[in-house]
């Protein structure tokens, strides 16, 4: 892979560790504040357990969100870790070690498999 293309696919790992940090950031944010504060009530207590109900499922919503990112964080960072540890071989795929096209790349820049081999992989998982 050239030079410009894995400035490129680092520019854009580290766009995306940007963005999804933030993003966790305002998670907390809001995980930290108190039921109190997050729905704006002047008491803890709702009037209806409904609304209850409806905090609880909304926090709950939150926290799958914020674990979602946090595996993308994850996966980022071992993209970034792999271009930094061996910039000759990133963007070779793990499983045949053939050369991830740099449109796939760009577009999922964390990629570990070229198309074929992650088309295989979700098949056997089908199955």
């Amino acid at each position: 892979m050239k030079k410009d293309q894995l400035k490129h696919l680092e520019r854009r790992l580290l766009d995306e560790r940007a963005r999804v940090m933030k993003e966790l950031g305002h998670y907390d944010d809001t995980f930290n504040s108190t039921l109190q504060n997050s729905d704006g009530d002047l008491s803890s207590y709702s009037f209806h357990m409904a609304d209850q109900g409806t905090d609880t499922m909304e926090r709950e919503k939150q926290f799958l969100f914020a674990s979602q990112e946090g595996r993308y964080l994850w996966h980022v960072n071992q993209a970034l870790r792999r271009l930094y540890a061996s910039p000759e071989t990133f963007g070779r795929c793990h499983s045949c070690s053939s050369e991830i096209s740099f449109e796939r790349l760009d577009a999922l820049p964390h990629a570990r498999l070229c198309i074929a081999c992650k088309a295989k992989e979700e098949d056997e998982k089908r199955r």
